[in-house]
């Protein structure tokens, strides 16, 4: 039998980095408008950018959390943007370049089902559902190692992910999955 290809939209992408130096989280309060920085609350600052439309977490020793993003280009320009704007407040550089990796993917897809969530979660292992908590079955697979937000009209969400790849595997097992405890719906 052949997979089935479903089709998704990517929601969120999160990438941790180093910006290459050292950071005086104090300075760039003093300095920026779009920063906060309450270190009782969160060790880290706040930077957020209306275009790329992100947010970033700075931490002291240069170690940065770039949210909010919906590719990798819009990563790279934000990542390349922090650095430009805060090169200039730098402690101690290690290097004049930033890295980073995505370490997290969010994904929405529909998997074109009406699904009975009581029976998935007694049919299938490593599945949770507690209506009075949330309106969705959580279910965590071990490869590739993801969890999905299942809900009955067969709308799913991916996170965990760090490429397309597992997005499209977790998905193509999913479906797998549940197509035995649905039925297939008429709605788009």
């Amino acid at each position: 039998m052949a997979k089935k290809k479903i089709k998704y939209e990517i929601t969120n992408m999160v990438a941790a980095g180093n910006l290459g130096f050292e950071v005086d989280l104090y300075s760039l309060i003093q300095n920026f408008k779009n920063i906060e920085y309450e270190p009782e609350q969160f060790p880290g600052a706040i930077l957020k950018f209306n275009e790329p439309k992100s947010t970033l977490l700075i931490f002291k020793n240069g170690k940065v959390v770039c949210v909010g993003c919906m590719n990798k280009q819009v990563i790279e320009k934000a990542l390349s943007k922090a650095h430009k704007l805060l090169l200039p407040y730098a402690k101690k550089i290690h290097r004049k370049s930033y890295d980073y990796e995505i370490t997290n993917m969010v994904a929405y897809a529909s998997l074109e089902l009406d699904l009975n969530l009581f029976d998935l979660a007694l049919g299938i292992d490593d599945i949770e559902y507690e209506p009075e908590q949330f309106p969705g079955a959580i279910l965590k697979l071990k490869k590739p190692a993801v969890s999905l937000l299942v809900f009955k009209n067969g709308k799913v969400i991916v996170a965990g992910a760090r490429n397309r790849r597992e997005i499209e595997a977790s998905l193509e097992k999913v479906y797998s999955m549940l197509s035995k405890f649905g039925k297939k719906n008429r709605k788009k």
